[in-house]
């Protein structure tokens, strides 16, 4: 396994859920971690609360505003340098989530947010990766991106299997670069997207299901990997969910 001390990290929807785990796991590895998210406030409680060799740095972004997500980049590599790595953990879904109830907007924002902001974000990081012929990014997809799931609804898993193609479709076109591009499904995560579920989701599901920290083990797992080993996807899921 590789050593990850003073690798530069960049992780979009850093302030919370799955972003937020795997910031406080790959800060305790040595990684210089930069987080983005559009709660400043959120984002520097996070970064305060992890106790690292080098202080996680927090900027504003919002994945659906092309300047914005030009401008967290450009303070990024300011700050640090160019990443090193990049973990697209940015994410939505709504609660009308059928094709009868959600609206023309609902799918233009989850499309813009899930599928788009991660596209402009790897298309930030990736020449520099390119050019040094190192770097890998990290989609945080979902198993809807696997599998065209109900409760995930339909633009949701749209906008995962669009993340999914995506992923794949450039991992094949910079494999002669030295650049590894992983897709992560995760199955149920105790996040705060559950809060726009149709239904409410109980404590006691909530703790039976994965947590952050889960799917930030796996992730440290991949970036530890030599360059020379890419992961191009992989499912976790909760013990107790069905996989079909």
């Amino acid at each position: 396994m590789s050593d990850l001390k003073g690798k530069i990290v960049a992780i979009t929807g850093g302030g919370t859920g799955i972003g937020e785990g795997i910031a406080r796991k790959l800060a305790s590895l040595g990684c210089r971690v930069a987080v983005g998210g559009r709660r400043i406030e959120k984002l520097e409680s996070v970064a305060q609360s992890i106790k690292s060799e080098t202080p996680v740095y927090c900027h504003t972004l919002d994945v659906a505003d092309p300047d914005s997500v030009k401008d967290f980049f450009a303070a990024v590599k300011s700050h640090f340098g160019d990443p090193d790595i990049l973990v697209n953990s940015a994410g939505i879904n709504i609660q009308k989530r059928t094709m009868a109830e959600m609206s023309p907007e609902d799918w233009d924002r989850v499309m813009q947010i899930n599928a788009s902001g991660a596209y402009r974000c790897i298309y930030e990081v990736l020449p520099a990766m390119r050019e040094r012929r190192d770097g890998l990014v990290v989609n945080i997809s979902s198993v809807a991106g696997k599998r065209a799931i109900t409760l995930g609804g339909v633009v949701y898993c749209a906008s995962k299997f669009a993340m999914t193609a995506l992923g794949t479709a450039i991992s094949n076109e910079v494999r002669d670069e030295s650049v590894r591009i992983t897709n992560v499904y995760p199955g149920e995560v105790n996040t705060p997207i559950l809060e726009n579920r149709p239904n409410p989701v109980s404590q006691e599901h909530k703790d039976s299901i994965l947590q952050p920290e889960d799917i930030a083990e796996v992730v440290a797992t991949i970036c530890a990997l030599p360059p020379r080993a890419n992961v191009p996807e992989v499912v976790v899921k909760p013990t107790k969910q069905e996989w079909v």
